[in-house]
């Protein structure tokens, strides 16, 4: 099987024209249904985040990756920079895991919101406009983009199971998410972050699934992603499409669906030269419940049930890059 035989490509087009529950959608449903139960991931086509917005992402990643590292170390948590007064957002060096990355939060999240920012986890992001006075917009721009398109591909999914799919517009409030956007810099490798133990290639990132409920990612031309396949373990590229985005779910759909979906193993490998990859993790409100039985499922849970602050503390337990002690 060729690498593009088995991601599958989706046009969302009539999706996004007709709405989910119109019938000239129905394929298109039943191509993702398919897609997340089979492979765990899908690319997208005609998906509704303008080139505009990713090109101007792209952009601000690129000006602050190339800041020297000393200045970006003044956006890092505390474990990296001792006077931040944050933990969880921000910057961390490639010294921790072979790449560099910037994790931003909701936008919407505000100093003014006691009730959020005194939990684990809410941190309003970094004012970055002394390095680039369009930051702020594009990351507005496409950190919206990227979380309507979410709510799409979530009521999809539901879709195939619930007909509750206004549980949506409940679990995904505004700005009571971890939705993250990332921005990752890999640097030129020498030495590989692991060697894989199923087949001996080196990797630039380990072998993962990602915590959230999906992940919407775009990678740059220098590819590297591979996803493996759950029947015969073998390994496939995600090819690169300068019109597509990169979809997966994630462990905390696997949990609320009670392992209907699954989330899949990818990795990447070595970086003979630099990539770009810019994920959305798509993750529910801290508070919501990681319960099959919103989805109408009755079978024994799986899963021991935590609302997904819990959860999402236990998941980032096996990333090197969310080791915070300090």
């Amino acid at each position: 099987m060729s690498d593009t035989d088995f991601i599958p490509k989706i046009d969302l087009s009539s999706v996004l024209t007709n709405g989910i529950t119109s019938p000239h959608s129905f394929g298109t449903l039943k191509e993702i249904k398919k897609a997340c139960e089979e492979v765990g991931f899908f690319t997208v086509i005609n998906h509704g985040i303008t080139d505009t917005s990713i090109k101007k992402i792209l952009s601000s990643c690129k000006n602050f990756f190339s800041l020297p590292l000393e200045k970006k170390l003044i956006y890092a948590p505390q474990k990296w920079n001792k006077k931040s007064d944050k933990v969880y957002r921000g910057y961390f060096p490639s010294s921790i895991n072979g790449k560099e990355g910037f994790d931003i939060g909701d936008p919407l999240l505000k100093t003014s919101m006691k009730d959020l920012i005194q939990k684990e986890k809410f941190e309003v992001n970094h004012d970055m406009s002394s390095i680039d006075s369009e930051w702020q917009l594009n990351i507005n721009d496409y950190y919206d983009q990227s979380f309507n398109l979410g709510i799409i591909l979530f009521k999809i999914l539901i879709n195939c199971i619930s007909d509750n799919i206004e549980l949506a517009d409940i679990i995904f409030q505004r700005p009571k998410t971890f939705s993250t956007l990332r921005l990752n810099f890999y640097p030129k490798q020498d030495e590989p972050i692991e060697i894989s133990s199923q087949d001996g290639v080196a990797l630039g990132c380990e072998t993962h699934v990602d915590s959230g409920i999906m992940t919407i990612l775009y990678q740059d031309k220098k590819g590297g992603l591979q996803v493996q396949n759950r029947n015969n373990l073998q390994w496939y590229n995600v090819p690169y499409d300068p019109n597509s985005l990169i979809v997966n779910t994630g462990l905390a759909l696997q949990f609320l669906t009670n392992d209907y979906f699954k989330a899949t193993n990818h990795r990447v490998l070595i970086n003979k030269e630099e990539r770009i990859s810019i994920p959305f993790f798509f993750e529910p409100s801290y508070d919501f419940d990681l319960n099959p039985k919103y989805l109408g499922i009755t079978d024994k849970p799986i899963h021991e049930i935590n609302n997904y602050e819990i959860f999402l503390t236990q998941s980032l337990r096996k990333f090197t890059e969310y080791d915070r002690n300090i």
